[in-house]
């Protein structure tokens, strides 16, 4: 098992033996630095805490920089739990973790936030087919339809698939590929897409099986 935090940097793809493209992303992974490590006997549970992506200190709270310092390392913009099965070996407080703790060909999750597409509305969010196209309907075309009875119960049940907010939810994309490891610039290039756009913060953690 081994876990890093990373920051996504585009899209691009590569050719197999084949000649075919295969579409990938490219992440820029760590280094990575340990500030905590979590203890049954002090927390309860059993994890590491890592950041990644350095920081002007200038822009960190006190107690965060208290809290970065106490570790031995610079203040980064993101901070992250891992549990300790999911991290290679042990680490102490300050260590580094960089890419090549992933191999060629290895099977990882990816776990990230999704674009913000804004308000939506059900056929845009819900994938509803819409009203009829024909037989004099006028506005009904993209409409909801009926959210509830008037009389009884008189209100919406709550979980009622309606226009929102669309987007920006923490998404896991499974069972993608590592095709590339580039230790000297800290990338990793993972077969397929992953959640959110360009700069967006990612979490890689290699599958058990």
């Amino acid at each position: 098992m081994s876990a890093i935090l990373g920051k996504k940097i585009g899209m691009t793809s590569l050719f197999d033996e084949n000649k075919k493209a295969i579409p990938c992303t490219v992440i820029e992974a760590g280094p990575c630095f340990v500030t905590q490590v979590k203890t049954n006997e002090k927390d309860g549970y059993e994890a590491y805490q890592i950041c990644f992506d350095e920081k002007k200190e200038s822009r960190v709270s006190k107690p965060l920089l208290g809290h970065f310092n106490k570790a031995g390392v610079n203040p980064a913009y993101k901070m992250v739990e891992f549990k300790k099965e999911q991290m290679p070996e042990d680490y102490n407080e300050g260590d580094e973790i960089k890419v090549e703790v992933f191999k060629e060909g290895q099977k990882v999750d990816v776990r990230g936030i999704s674009k913000g597409k804004g308000f939506a509305g059900v056929v845009k969010r819900h994938k509803f087919a819409g009203g009829s196209k024909t037989h004099g309907q006028t506005d009904r075309l993209r409409a909801p339809g009926s959210i509830g009875n008037s009389s009884d119960p008189s209100r919406t049940f709550k979980g009622m698939r309606m226009a929102g907010r669309m987007g920006t939810d923490m998404i896991t994309v499974k069972n993608l590929k590592v095709l590339k490891v580039i230790p000297d610039s800290n990338l990793i290039v993972i077969k397929g897409a992953v959640p959110g756009p360009n700069n967006t913060y990612l979490q890689i953690i290699s599958r058990k099986n």
